[in-house]
């Protein structure tokens, strides 16, 4: 693991996610750490290659951290910053697109097909993050998008089930219980998958 890499990365998106300019706020950083931890579980699950998926997922939202008129293309544009700063670290080219191929086809609204076990692992990562963010949705239904109680609950319901749906069939299996714990604590039915 290129641990020089992975420790700039974890300082680099901190300091983009404190930024005024962050629109999505310090919640973000979470987002992309427990996509982060997620990436390595289902690339050592999987066998994947662990680096490339940890530092795809550290990177799959940087476009949209450092500036959101690129949010709409995020996935692109944040190919296009990878491929810069990794660069900067003489990380082989071969590795940079297929971090590259990660960050691409991570966004589940996006119909990419993925083509490599490492972009399937980043990009169900960055659905099931979503299990470990719960209080940051709540807080993005109720303050940010200022919802009632019953609209805000049904918000994150409605997003945890579409987050769930679009994992593979392999990840749905590995993390049925979180689905089913997340879903119960909501107060939702969950066997209308």
């Amino acid at each position: 693991m290129r641990n020089d890499i992975i420790a700039y990365l974890q300082k680099e998106i901190r300091l983009r996610c404190e930024s005024p300019a962050n629109k999505f706020g310090i919640g973000n950083y979470y987002h992309i750490e427990a996509v982060a931890k997620n990436a390595e579980l289902l690339a050592e699950r999987f066998g994947a290659d662990k680096e490339i998926a940890v530092i795809a997922a550290w990177l799959h939202d940087i476009a949209s951290i450092t500036d959101y008129s690129l949010y709409k293309m995020h996935h692109i544009h944040g190919a296009e910053i990878a491929e810069e700063l990794l660069n900067d670290f003489d990380y082989e080219p071969e590795k940079i697109k297929l971090v590259q191929e990660c960050i691409k086809n991570h966004r589940g609204s996006v119909v990419n097909g993925k083509s490599s076990s490492e972009e399937i692992c980043v990009a169900d990562a960055d659905a099931i993050s979503h299990f470990d963010s719960v209080p940051s949705l709540l807080y993005l239904a109720f303050s940010a998008k200022g919802m009632e109680y019953e609209e805000g609950v049904d918000f994150v319901v409605n997003k945890l089930k579409r987050s769930f749906l679009k994992l593979s069939d392999n990840s749905k299996e590995f993390y049925e219980e979180k689905y089913r714990r997340a879903m119960e604590l909501l107060g939702a039915d969950i066997d209308n998958r």
